[in-house]
């Protein structure tokens, strides 16, 4: 049934069949496909449609008439508000299911290829507080939520925590996040206390001036924490009495570090790197074997990119050694290697690894990471991948026998793919946060390859977000 007051349209009894990408029920009022906020496969419900694109609706429900088997109870008091985890009020194993279909859709329908040798999802070891990097904004323009405006109370307009959805310049203060393990929260909220009772502003990014911009937290699972307090129009004693407070109040910091960032992005890369207190790096360690003793260790400084769930970033890195299968004679190229932990990892058990990265800090990081562990039979090289990629490389440095490739969400540049073509390496193992983009790159590379394994990985619990590894071995 359908009806309609003051312009909005109500339907009840609407099935939810699917789930989106962005974490909404998937139905369908008469002829129209209606994506409904918080609903769940299974779900029968009235929603009240609140916006009407030619193809598809945007839906809220207002009566939940029978609730899915998938609904579980969501566990962060920020949900609905926050952008993160927006799968949290499906069961767990609902998640891995979609995602499994995800996989199945993107590999069937982009790149139209036979999904047989699809293994079930590797399930994430854990499920909260499994992330070792967390970045959070300072901001003047405090989001309120309905549930503070209907209190009538007065909040403070300073936040420390996420954007808000569809809002760039508005951040919803986070109170006590579950993705990073303490004392993650405790720092968040003792920084943000210590500001506002100080007086020290927080940022406008509209008008582009206040003293705190960002703060970053990162863990390692061998116990050490990083954290980078970000500042923009600061005056000295104001750093100098945070970052002193920061220091006393959680001695147990490893690397605290700051930043002087008055740029109009946020981004750190480009930024000085000033160390208050300790090292200027963590170490992380991954166990390269199931006896627990042989481990690489990496550097992980204040720029590095590491894989953001620790445990499972070990199990990624398994499934790609494992598709591999090294004999230990082997030539490997690691494309869009980073800091060399692929590469690394892998070292023990081949030949030789090339690896090859845009970012030339990032390439710095992987030749000291190589150091530290006493490994000699890597090489890398800084560039972008079309230019270093190209026929003296390979003449160079030798034909590689396998080629581990784990490009960005945007996947692999096409002159990259059809370099790939031309070397004919035996195996091509490709990691993708992305299977839209690894689908799409199939679509050539199955010319000559065969894909003869497919393991998704779920890295990110309560997200829609699925890492996929194939193995595609060169045609006869």
């Amino acid at each position: 049934m359908r009806s309609s007051v003051r312009g909005k349209t109500v339907v009840e009894n609407v099935a939810i069949f699917d789930i989106a990408e962005e974490g909404k029920g998937v139905g369908r009022a008469a002829e129209l496909v209606v994506f409904v906020e918080k609903a769940v496969p299974g779900d029968v419900a009235d929603i009240e449609i609140f916006r009407k694109k030619k193809n598809f609706g945007e839906a809220k429900i207002t009566a939940l008439k029978t609730a899915s088997d998938l609904r579980t109870e969501p566990f962060c008091q920020h949900f609905g508000d926050c952008g993160g985890c927006k799968w949290q009020h499906m069961t767990y194993e609902a998640q891995l299911h979609y995602k499994q279909k995800a996989v199945t859709d993107a590999l069937e329908r982009i790149a139209k290829i036979d999904v047989s040798g699809l293994t079930p999802i590797l399930p994430s070891p854990e499920t909260r507080f499994y992330r070792n990097k967390l970045e959070f904004t300072f901001s003047d323009r405090r989001w309120l939520t309905n549930t503070e405006i209907s209190s009538g109370e007065t909040f403070t307009t300073d936040a420390l925590g996420f954007h808000v959805p569809l809002y760039f310049d508005r951040i919803l203060d986070i109170e006590k996040c579950h993705l990073q393990a303490d004392p993650s929260n405790e720092i968040r909220n003792s920084v943000r206390d210590f500001a506002i009772k100080n007086s020290i502003s927080f940022y406008n990014l509209r008008r582009h001036e206040g003293a705190l911009r960002n703060l970053i937290i990162r863990t390692s699972s061998t116990g050490e924490l990083m954290v980078i307090v970000v500042f923009a129009f600061a005056e000295p004693e104001q750093v100098e009495n945070l970052m002193t407070f920061v220091k006393t109040t959680f001695p147990q910091i490893t690397s605290l570090l700051y930043i002087l960032n008055q740029k109009k992005n946020d981004t750190i890369f480009d930024q000085e790197v000033l160390t208050y207190a300790g090292r200027d790096f963590i170490y992380e360690e991954m166990h390269t074997d199931f006896t627990g003793i042989n481990k690489v260790r990496f550097r992980i400084g204040p720029k590095s990119f590491y894989q953001t769930n620790s445990h499972q970033a070990t199990g990624l890195y398994e499934v790609a050694r494992d598709f591999a299968g090294f004999k230990g004679h082997e030539l490997v190229y690691d494309l869009y290697t980073g800091a060399g932990t692929i590469a690394n990892f892998i070292a023990g058990k081949v030949k030789q690894v090339i690896g090859i990265e845009y970012v030339e800090s990032a390439i710095e990081d992987a030749k000291i990471n190589s150091a530290i562990n006493g490994i000699t039979n890597t090489k890398f090289f800084a560039g972008d991948m079309r230019e270093v990629l190209n026929a003296s490389f390979t003449v160079q440095n030798g034909k590689p026998d396998v080629i581990i490739t784990d490009p960005p969400r945007a996947g692999m540049h096409p002159d990259v793919v059809q370099r790939l073509m031309e070397i004919e390496a035996e195996k091509i193992v490709y990691v993708s946060c992305n299977v839209a983009t690894q689908a799409r790159d199939l679509l050539i590379l199955k010319e000559k390859y065969e894909v003869t394994k497919i393991q998704p990985v779920d890295m990110f619990p309560h997200t829609q977000h699925v890492e996929n590894v194939l193995l595609l071995q060169l045609k006869k």
